[in-house]
């Protein structure tokens, strides 16, 4: 097959590269340019996509002896996944640009160019599996990315291919050594590739401006502060809030509501975080077949964490395809533009993933 490596200038792509070359398939490496204004280097584990990325990536395409370019794609990244990360929180949501990236970047304008140019499948350094043609965890749990995956329909998994996933991490970075790669030992990026400072309050603030609000403690109504803007905020969030001390019940303070219209931030305790259903919206099955009822599932909301046994019920929401929740077991810190990712619940399939839709709405545990 001719199969197109996308080469982030990481260890987990080089890889990846590699073993699609040692399979026997006409590879060609690309390297994405996603920064209109990219740095000259990384900031360790911070970042990504900077010059010495592409350089990294061009490195190892030489080691491989694979021909390699890099492609533009800052303006459909900026439009596809930066402005709406902005917009989302803007919004009250809390959105994951991982996602985003794979469905409008990765997986679509990537993949449509290749299969224009004749590539027969795209290959990528996600810790993913593909069988027969279905979605599964990655053998290593701690860096499993089938989360961040889900959103891809049957069409676009079919013409995937993870082919690290079946090897946890330290041994990739034991075989990028034994195949001569520099990225060996490169670290791993962490956070928000398009925020290399960490810093996500202070990018959103930049670019969205202060929209004053109050945060109100839910069980009095009483107002405890103002702030400049409910993008500083997401469910769950504890720190950060810009009150003094404990609640009435002398228990620590968590966002449990945001409401962008008013700019309201609702604070209450952990026990209000709990949720018995989602709505989502947005619905994708992997296998590309709306189940026709009921499926018994275990749901992810977060890419790592809010795990809980569940009910998924095919619904329309918002005049299209989605799925109402009910969990088996409340889950805390469920936040609308999140995922929620919908895994087999039984013990030999517990890692085959079943679909993928957007929260946009919950239902509190009522006491």
């Amino acid at each position: 097959m001719r199969v197109l490596a996308a080469m982030s200038g990481g260890v987990d792509s080089a890889v990846a590269a590699a073993r699609a070359v040692e399979a026997g398939h006409d590879v060609v490496g690309v390297h994405l340019a996603l920064s209109t204004a990219p740095g000259a280097l990384r900031t360790g584990s911070r970042g990504c996509c900077s010059r010495e990325d592409a350089d990294d990536a061009r490195r190892a395409a030489d080691v491989l002896g694979i021909p390699f370019y890099v492609w533009d794609f800052a303006d459909r990244f900026k439009e596809d996944v930066i402005d709406e990360f902005v917009a989302s929180y803007a919004a009250g949501e809390t959105p994951n640009p991982c996602l985003s990236c794979n469905e409008k970047i990765k997986f679509s304008a990537l993949a449509e160019r290749a299969e224009a140019l004749g590539f027969d499948a795209l290959a990528t350094g996600h810790y993913a599996r593909l069988e027969n043609g279905e979605l599964r965890r990655a053998v290593d749990d701690d860096k499993d990315q089938s989360y961040v995956l889900a959103v891809l329909d049957h069409e676009q998994l079919s013409r995937a291919m993870f082919p690290i996933g079946d090897t946890p991490k330290p041994q990739i970075r034991e075989e990028a050594e034994r195949r001569g790669l520099s990225v060996a030992n490169k670290p791993d990026s962490h956070d928000i590739c398009f925020i290399p400072t960490g810093d996500t309050r202070a990018f959103l603030g930049a670019r969205i401006g202060i929209r004053p609000g109050a945060v109100i403690e839910k069980s009095t109504g009483e107002k405890l502060a103002d702030h400049d803007g409910v993008h500083g905020f997401t469910i769950g969030q504890r720190k950060g809030l810009g009150i003094e001390g404990p609640g009435p019940d002398g228990a620590p303070r968590y966002v449990t509501g945001i409401d962008p219209e008013t700019g309201t931030v609702t604070v209450g305790s952990a026990a209000d975080l709990d949720v018995s259903s989602i709505i989502a919206a947005r619905a994708i099955w992997t296998s590309g077949v709306t189940p026709d009822g009921p499926v018994e599932c275990t749901v992810q909301v977060r890419a790592h964490g809010g795990l809980a046994p569940a009910v998924a019920t095919p619904i329309e929401v918002d005049g299209g395809p989605g799925v109402r929740i009910d969990l088996r077991s409340p889950l805390r810190g469920v936040a609308r533009g999140q995922a929620a990712v919908l895994y087999a619940a039984d013990e030999a399939n517990g890692d085959l993933v079943l679909g993928c839709s957007r929260i946009a709405d919950t239902v509190q545990v009522t006491r």
